[in-house]
């Protein structure tokens, strides 16, 4: 646990925004976003966006492993959670690991309850994690480091799905948790009033 410690201290000292990630993702790409995935969550069961059904899902990719993005981006899920209030019942944070060979369930419980308890980790095998990621235009590639080890570049941003699992919207990094509570809240308060 103190490695997380230190990477959330790392990232919370940062005076602005972090470099972005390679190959952030174009406002014009997200028609072409497939709401999909087929995944294990850290307790070892199958999910798909159906099994949230009835819940908004609030969707990040990244890896455990990552130095600077990925503590920033959970950070602000974990603020969005609590700007929510009450609402945060109606959502599901999500955090889908792309770095399935270091990110075993066990590593991602313990990285993603690090932020908050309420964050549901999810990966699976190389294949799975590439669909997933390609449907929803997320891209990533393996950099090799000094002494065998490696990164994971990839496109960082947050993506909302509808009670329905349909795509909502995109975020973009960086985009302060209120701003992305206050959107959220937006879709939930347009769907109480249109069953009134």
């Amino acid at each position: 646990m103190n490695r997380f410690c230190a990477v959330l201290l790392a990232a919370l000292a940062l005076h602005g925004v972090p470099a972005l990630a390679q190959h952030e993702l174009g406002l014009g790409e997200t028609r072409d976003i497939v709401p999909r995935y087929l995944l294990q969550d850290v307790n070892g069961r199958a999910t798909t966006p159906e099994d949230h059904r009835g819940y908004y899902q609030l969707i990040a990719f990244g890896y455990t492993f990552c130095p600077d993005i990925c503590p920033t981006t959970l950070t602000e899920m974990a603020a969005v959670l609590k700007e929510l209030g009450p609402l945060a019942q109606r959502l599901r944070p999500i955090f889908i690991s792309l770095d399935p060979e270091r990110d075993t369930l066990k590593v991602l419980r313990e990285y993603t309850a690090f932020f908050d308890a309420r964050i549901i980790g999810m990966t699976g095998s190389p294949a799975l994690v590439a669909r997933a990621a390609g449907n929803f235009k997320v891209r990533y590639q393996k950099v090799p480091k000094e002494g065998g080890n490696y990164a994971v570049d990839h496109s960082a941003g947050m993506y909302l799905l509808g009670p329905d699992g349909s795509f909502a919207k995109k975020y973009a990094y960086g985009t302060p948790a209120a701003e992305i509570a206050a959107s959220i809240r937006q879709f939930i308060e347009a769907e109480a009033a249109a069953r009134r």
